[in-house]
């Protein structure tokens, strides 16, 4: 065991919901601690945003605990040790200490201990099984210290016998890397990665999509998706071409543009050229319907130009909305010539900040007393006037209103 590593005076260990449920289960002959990615973080002086605890209390008696001290305890996972206790409306995971009796796939059968060691080492990577106790101590079985100081992620023990264990490791060692990493991966980790790779095609395509977005924002995204192109694997979580160049420009003119790292916007960047592209995707990573529908939305994005009149970008703004807009003149900007210092291209892509459409002022009633008679007629000149109110760059001014209506009932009429 690693010695010398303590997270000191954290607040967040000391304080509030966490102090209270490691005094409630830390006591009375059992032992707990947080572990896994909050101690780590909080070593690489990351915010840190979810805290799990273990304990060698046994299930039943975490249930009891909590609902003796007025907390709510759900049995979430409790065939496999894991309670939900919820302190002040914040949720935190509680799972006795476990060893693996066997092990099929993503499955194991698990028997519950008291061997700190143990549960460790039937972790994923070295610097996910870390544990800290109250006072702040750091427990490292793996040497997960060790490669937190060097930016390295480490499969605990053989690397293909951790992957076989669940597949979906493969893509977690790439996106860990791109997260806490630096240079090139762990080569026996990534060797283990390629070997096994076949295993991708077993994984569900929800736990494939979840791992892919939180690595298409991590911070060094860029060299390790390289890495994965140049080992097959990318492809193969895909079902399609990985465009490197692009999405890293995307990265670039997301910063120039001041805009939030978006995990849709970069897949859109590294794998869409054309509507199927987005519609293979959403199929192939099971996006929710939002994503698909913003993936569908970059369609014609070649079309897209700061050349183009200032009426143009306001109907195309009108049209897609603010947010397919920004994805859209973001991928047109990542694919142009044009670098991201650009200010024709950044002028561009803050219209959703400078400009809001009005809304659409006439409606049917103003149509109907000028002589159009419910129905088909109706919708046709509705139509017809919202689309002169677009090409007149959305005018407010009464006269101008009036004008629009009219002429779409003479359009209208004389279409009749």
């Amino acid at each position: 065991m690693t010695d010398g590593a303590h997270l000191g005076n954290a607040a967040w260990l000391k304080d509030g919901a966490v102090a209270r449920l490691l005094a409630l289960l830390d006591r009375d002959g059992e032992e707990a601690r947080v572990v896994g990615g909050a101690v780590r973080d909080a070593l690489m002086r990351l915010p840190v945003d979810e805290t799990d605890v273990a304990t060698t209390a046994v299930p039943e008696e975490v249930v009891r605990r909590a609902e003796a001290a007025g907390f709510k305890a759900i049995p979430t996972g409790i065939e496999h040790g894991t309670v939900t206790v919820v302190i002040d409306g914040r949720p935190f995971e509680v799972t006795t200490l476990r060893e693996d009796v066997e092990t099929y796939g993503r499955k194991a059968r698990v028997a519950f201990g008291r061997d700190w060691r143990a549960d460790a080492e039937r972790r994923d990577f070295t610097i996910n099984a870390l544990s800290a106790s109250a006072d702040g101590k750091v427990y490292d079985f793996v040497g997960g210290f060790a490669d937190i100081v060097a930016h390295r992620v480490r499969f605990i023990g053989d690397p293909e016998k951790r992957i076989a264990e669940d597949y979906l490791r493969i893509l977690r060692f790439f996106r860990f890397h791109a997260h806490f990493g630096e240079g090139t991966p762990d080569p026996a980790g990534l060797l283990a990665c390629i070997r096994a790779r076949a295993g991708l095609d077993t994984l569900s395509r929800e736990r494939v999509r979840m791992e892919l977005l939180k690595l298409f924002i991590a911070p060094r995204a860029t060299p390790t998706l390289v890495v994965m192109v140049e080992c097959g694997l990318l492809g193969m979580a895909l079902g399609g071409v990985p465009y490197i160049a692009s999405f890293e420009n995307m990265v670039k003119v997301e910063a120039a543009a001041s805009a939030h790292p978006d995990a849709v916007r970069r897949l859109g960047a590294l794998n869409v050229q054309v509507t199927e592209d987005a519609e293979r995707l959403a199929q192939r990573l099971r996006l929710s319907n939002a994503e698909s529908e913003r993936l569908a939305a970059l369609d014609r994005w070649w079309r897209v130009s700061p050349a183009a009149s200032e009426q143009a970008a306001h109907a195309l703004l009108y049209q897609l909305g603010p947010q397919s807009f920004t994805d859209r003149v973001l991928l047109a900007w990542s694919r142009s010539a044009a670098g991201a210092a650009n200010n024709a291209w950044r002028d561009l892509a803050s219209l959703p900040q400078r400009w809001t459409a009005p809304a659409f002022p006439l409606k049917a009633a103003d149509f109907t007393r000028r002589g159009v008679v419910v129905g088909r007629g109706l919708g046709a000149a509705m139509r017809a006037a919202k689309q002169a109110w677009i090409e007149a760059d959305f005018p407010t001014d009464g006269a101008a209103i009036d004008a629009i209506a009219e002429q779409a009932v003479q359009q209208t009429m004389a279409s009749d």
